[in-house]
């Protein structure tokens, strides 16, 4: 099996990184969810954070954010939570944000789902 940067992280600095922490709340924060800096990063912070505000310009996804930091998505959830509760960053969840109504259906009706399958065996 061949391991990717990931898999060979030091666990010790990853330890550091989020100050011994190992859970994040995600529910507040899966793969999907939108995030967006709110203030401009300031150079007395970590570094992750500096980063994670400049890439969050404009809204990016948690696994996004992951990618770019390098870090597992645990790490960076917890790096998130830390962000959103100072203030910096809002999380939103792309279908929260969707302005839906009450009699739509929670999916795409099924023939809607048929043409797109249809079309894209004709491409």
């Amino acid at each position: 099996m061949i391991r990717g940067p990931i898999d060979r992280e030091n666990p010790d600095r990853l330890y550091t990184i989020t100050g011994g922490r190992s859970r994040a709340d995600a529910e507040v924060f899966d793969l999907v969810t939108l995030v967006i800096a709110e203030c401009d990063p300031s150079p007395a912070m970590q570094s992750e954070h500096f980063r994670i505000l400049q890439f969050c310009r404009s809204p990016r996804a948690v696994v996004e954010i992951a990618s770019h930091l390098g870090l597992p998505i645990s790490v960076t959830r917890i790096l998130l939570c830390d962000l959103l509760d100072a203030g910096r960053v809002t999380a939103r969840h792309p279908s929260r944000s969707a302005s839906v109504r009450p009699d739509d259906p929670p999916y795409a009706h099924p023939d809607l789902l048929k043409e797109v399958l249809v079309g894209l065996r004709r491409l």
